[in-house]
């Protein structure tokens, strides 16, 4: 990493970390530490919608994604513009009628306090867990660049967010994230282009799209049934919308930045922005993932990406043993260039796809892909605590590898910006809920500044918590797949307590207290006997999770409620006498 790469990143840093502590220092009231109060214009709205979502883990983890499984995980993304018609039209004029500051407060008007403390304290663990994951992730860049210690660079990226979370409040959060949108946006679109141009001249976009067809990765749609795939347009369309109603209605990460809008209106039209732009947006970090793919049909690609691995082993008895599959895979990535060059040729002169040429470069795909298990099952040998996956690393060795002085960064500051507005809005999403649900319900009658206090408290409390989950968090498959699993465990049933809330009147507080206990119970039960057990081979997509967990919210609670009426019945020869 050379000098003009790290003045653009230190710069970017810096000045997102001053800027956000310097203009919104002094809030004297808790509407204007929690609700910016309600300032804050539609495209601000939506901008820090995008950017609480869009976190590290997006620009690290998805083009790695695309890179092994391709572009089929867009359809996860497919619920959301429907979701968000839902939430801008239902849930965000309740909000702004009952001037909520927590997304829970609407529990304890419409049940009780035990259903919105159930509530609140489940968002505190998922969203806990969720904070601390997306410290981790840029940690594992400067980790991999520097060779520094995992847990000191999860400190070092705790820290900076802290100190603008806590001195600005919602509105730091919010006036921040328009420039780290900013600067995520015009990085990646500077990378999309980049690659392009170190493709093979003769190769246009057209047999781009071609040559990742062949291969598999342009494979969008999925509409089979099996419960068994991750990813599938049926879904995305359920569990996925499910997923997004919940994470968008429901989680204060998300519901905190709507809530700041200047009216009904703004919010709702910052929502629908999302809705607008959030599929497209994932869609085009796929895309860029697919083009790194084919970038390295016509390039050497490493056996494996993750270089602590590689470092580990190179150090080690099986030296020999892995330089010797290195060779093997040399060997088969020149055949790949050979091929993929013809199929190109062919393309450019006939117009048509060779079969014969297809089934060779799928071949060759499954070589490779051999190979690359022979290095992980030595990798295990070395140390079996290591993690293999390597989906992660993908997109960070292109990075470092190939782009000019500069762009590596801007790439950097890109990731780091996306990992601090996520995890700013996830402090101060904790930290309200914590101050409002649970401490001001327990300590009240104080004043505005006290609360406020107890607020910037709380964020430093949890930025501490989060690091600490950052520390002993390690890959499971990819930090995507784990933020979304996380989630997935928990949204199904919070989100059936609030559409219960909504649009099921006759059911009452000990219902669906009941229903919503029950619920999360069977979840976890479901999680750990059909997908945590044996995650490579999936009895159930964890997509389901949020739509089981929703009926079962509503059904549970619903039974509990004509129980709880049968036995308040007071029999008809009682009556009369």
């Amino acid at each position: 990493m050379e000098y003009l790469d790290w003045i653009v990143l230190s710069c970017t840093l810096l000045f997102i970390v001053v800027y956000g502590a310097l203009k919104t220092k002094g809030s004297a009231n808790v509407k204007d530490y929690l609700l910016d109060n309600n300032e804050t214009p539609w495209f601000t709205v939506g901008l820090s919608v995008m950017a609480t979502q869009a976190s590290a883990i997006t620009f690290l983890s998805t083009p790695g994604q695309a890179y092994h499984d391709g572009m089929g995980f867009v359809q996860f993304y497919f619920g959301l513009p429907l979701a968000m018609i839902v939430i801008a039209y239902t849930f965000i004029p309740i909000y702004h009628k009952l001037k909520v500051y927590t997304a829970y407060e609407y529990l304890e008007q419409r049940f009780d306090i035990r259903t919105r403390t159930l509530a609140a304290v489940l968002f505190l663990i998922q969203r806990g867990l969720g904070t601390g994951i997306t410290i981790y992730a840029p940690s594992i860049i400067l980790s991999a660049l520097l060779g520094w210690n995992l847990t000191f660079l999860n400190i070092i990226i705790g820290v900076l967010v802290i100190i603008y979370t806590v001195t600005g409040g919602t509105k730091a959060v919010n006036i921040t994230q328009k420039q780290q949108m900013f600067v995520i946006i015009s990085g990646m679109f500077i990378t999309f282009f980049l690659i392009l141009n170190y493709l093979p001249e003769e190769i246009d976009f057209g047999n781009i799209l071609h040559v990742a067809g062949a291969n598999g990765k342009m494979d969008i749609l999925d509409f089979s049934y099996n419960p068994k795939t991750r990813y599938t347009f049926w879904s995305g369309i359920t569990g996925g919308f499910f997923l997004m109603l919940s994470y968008f209605g429901t989680d204060q990460s998300q519901v905190g930045r709507y809530l700041t809008g200047k009216s009904v209106k703004e919010s709702q039209m910052g929502l629908i922005m999302n809705g607008v732009l959030k599929v497209p947006m994932q869609f085009f970090i796929l895309l860029t993932g697919v083009l790194v793919f084919v970038f390295f049909q016509f390039n050497d690609a490493p056996l494996h990406f993750n270089p602590n691995n590689v470092t580990k082993v190179k150090a080690s008895t099986y030296k020999s043993d892995y330089e010797k599959i290195e060779d093997k895979l040399h060997v088969v990535n020149e055949e790949k260039k050979v091929v993929n060059k013809i199929y190109v040729e062919q393309l450019q002169h006939n117009d048509y796809d060779n079969p014969a040429l297809r089934k060779q470069m799928v071949a060759l795909s499954l070589k490779e892909k051999e190979l690359r298990e022979d290095a992980k099952e030595i990798i295990k040998k070395v140390d079996s605590g290591s993690e293999t996956n390597d989906k992660d690393y993908v997109f960070l060795y292109f990075i470092l590898h190939y782009l000019p002085k500069g762009l590596l960064g801007l790439l950097l500051a890109v990731i780091f910006s996306a990992a601090m507005s996520s995890s700013a809005s996830g402090l101060n999403s904790l930290a309200a809920t914590t101050a409002i649900d649970i401490y001001k319900r327990n300590v009240a009658d104080k004043s505005d500044k006290h609360y406020v206090t107890a607020t910037q408290y709380f964020t430093l409390f949890w930025g501490v918590v989060a690091i600490g989950f950052a520390c002993i968090s390690s890959l499971f498959e990819n930090l995507i797949q784990l933020v979304n699993i996380i989630g997935s465990i928990f949204y199904g049933t919070v989100l059936g307590i609030f559409l219960v809330g909504f649009y099921i009147k006759y059911i009452k507080g000990n219902a669906i207290f009941i229903g919503a206990c029950l619920s999360q119970t069977i979840i976890f039960i479901i999680y750990y006997f059909y997908i945590h057990i044996q995650p490579e081979d999936d009895k159930l997509s964890y997509l389901w999770l949020n739509f089981i967990g929703v009926v079962l919210t509503l059904v549970l609670s619903y039974i509990a409620q004509l129980f709880s009426d049968k036995q308040n019945q007071t029999p008809y020869k009682k009556e009369l006498a």
